[in-house]
């Protein structure tokens, strides 16, 4: 298949108790028809005007467009920050469309791990009790050595003591992606993960994400970079709410190794 072509998703299969038979596994993501709309004022800001979608388990997906396409809103209703206007997001094969608040933060603690430009660590804790933050919320008991786990998983193995003003930028996005991935969840969105970033340290950020991808993750990265979104399978580009294109990237594995 070339670059330019629609990607078409791909379906695993499960063993179904009832009959004996493999059944297909639901996508991880399916998006029919999401709207959102927003008033200012008097005006309506139509965000999304009716997206459909389908991401599979261990797709590696960068999210692209201009200023106002609606790349935000999407990232935020699939990481269960909002819910859609119209439309029906399934999330796992679940409905999460029209979810309560607080079944949306369960869902966000459980399934969905997230990565920012800005990073949003706490300036006075150490690498280890930032990652743990997310199993302190989740009650969990063995959080150190999760947390322990995570950084190693990193390479941080020899920074856990460290604060983040004892850290470079790079490190810091390692420690944030620890975090995100302290509770094993089902998605990784990231958004803009380079943007604060040089581009050697940015190289690198995304090397873990390609090591992160190999081992089984899936992972959503919104960014108006196009080195960055060179190095993921599939990109889908937004423009006034929609979905302009939506193409599977069969160079992103050279790009890698030239990187």
């Amino acid at each position: 298949m070339s670059p330019t072509q629609v990607a078409e998703p791909t379906t695993k299969s499960v063993s179904d108790p009832a009959s004996g038979e493999a059944a297909p596994e639901p996508p991880m993501i399916e998006l029919e028809n999401l709207t959102k709309t927003y008033r200012v004022g008097v005006e309506e800001i139509h965000a999304l005007t009716g997206i459909s979608l389908t991401i599979c388990r261990n797709e590696y997906v960068a999210v692209m467009g201009p200023s106002g396409s609606g790349k935000s809103t999407l990232m935020n209703i699939l990481g269960c920050l909002d819910i859609p206007g119209g439309g029906v997001y399934r999330l796992n094969g679940h409905d999460v469309s029209r979810v309560s608040q607080s079944a949306l933060a369960r869902i966000r603690g459980e399934q969905i791990g997230f990565v920012f430009q800005t990073f949003e660590l706490l300036p006075r804790a150490t690498a280890l009790k930032n990652v743990q933050l997310p199993l302190v919320y989740g009650g969990s008991r063995h959080r150190r050595q999760l947390a322990t786990d995570a950084l190693r998983r990193v390479g941080l193995a020899d920074r856990m003591a460290h604060r983040p003003n004892e850290l470079s930028g790079g490190q810091r996005q390692r420690v944030a992606i620890a975090r995100a991935l302290v509770r094993h969840p089902a998605i990784l969105l990231a958004d803009e993960p380079t943007g604060n970033l040089d581009t050697a340290t940015g190289n690198e950020i995304m090397a873990l994400f390609d090591s992160l991808h190999a081992a089984g993750q899936t992972i959503i990265v919104v960014t108006h970079e196009a080195e960055v979104a060179a190095r993921c399978q599939r990109v889908i580009r937004l423009r006034d709410g929609y979905v302009e294109s939506d193409t599977l990237n069969e160079a992103a594995g050279q790009h890698r190794d030239r990187a």
